[in-house]
């Protein structure tokens, strides 16, 4: 059982929109978050998603649900004070829906829609072989650490690589860290990685597309359409291969 967990929290204030949160933009008539959600819909190993948004936009985002037919949603669920806290809401809900089943979650944000099957796939065989995966793409230019107002340390940008998602894993073991954590009162993680890698879970890379973009501000959401009409307008295939 393979389930997608669409984590679609944010309240868009870095595009500079107050009305409308970020994942809710359309572009060519269809929600960001519909264009994520289409792509898991229709990946044939995907068997259910579950979706988190914050509270006061679940009927609008069921209205969605319904209007572009997705059939795989199984739930649409508020979410908590925190990112992680969402996150634990759906993984709650999974286990919940399939107490019975050995169960593979892909967490994966609303507002990163260039996701592709090959990307899905492979982090869902990496969890079969590992037990969990973290999606990553090279980095591209160099990066630095700064201390103290100052530049501390350049890193061999060939051994570097950005996070991206989805963040894979078996939904018994990120329960479990989820819930030793709860227990510890330690809930400042930046991501489900960092989470499962403090508390000892090994984690396998998933080597994904560097236009997998996360849509966090205007400039981001222009790419996402340039990439997007590139990919139709010439039909690329996954990967933009």
């Amino acid at each position: 059982m393979n389930v997608a967990l669409i984590f679609a929290g944010g309240v868009g204030s870095r595009m500079k929109n107050d009305s409308l949160p970020k994942q809710f933009l359309e572009l060519d008539g269809k929600p960001i978050i519909i264009h994520t959600l289409d792509v898991f819909e229709n990946n044939p190993n995907i068997d259910a998603i579950v979706v988190v948004c914050k509270a006061e936009w679940l009927d609008y985002m069921n209205e969605l649900l319904q209007k572009f037919e997705l059939k795989k949603v199984f739930a649409v669920i508020a979410g908590g004070a925190t990112a992680l806290d969402s996150q634990y809401q759906g993984l709650l809900a999974i286990d919940q829906q399939f107490p019975q089943e050995e169960v593979i979650v892909l967490i994966h944000d609303g507002v990163r829609p260039i996701i592709d099957d090959n990307t899905i796939n492979n982090n869902i065989e990496l969890v079969k072989l590992e037990g969990a995966a973290i999606t990553v793409s090279p980095a591209i230019e160099t990066v630095t650490y700064i201390a103290d107002e100052k530049l501390d340390e350049i890193f061999d940008r060939e051994k570097c690589r950005l996070a991206k998602a989805p963040q894979s894993f078996l939904l018994k073991n990120i329960l479990k860290a989820h819930k030793t954590s709860i227990d510890e009162e330690k809930r400042d993680f930046i991501d489900s990685a960092s989470l499962m890698k403090y508390y000892g879970f090994s984690l396998g890379i998933v080597e994904g597309e560097t236009e997998n973009i996360k849509i966090t501000t205007p400039s981001d959401y222009y790419l996402f359409k340039t990439i997007y009409e590139m990919k139709k307008e010439y039909n690329f295939n996954d990967g933009g291969k």
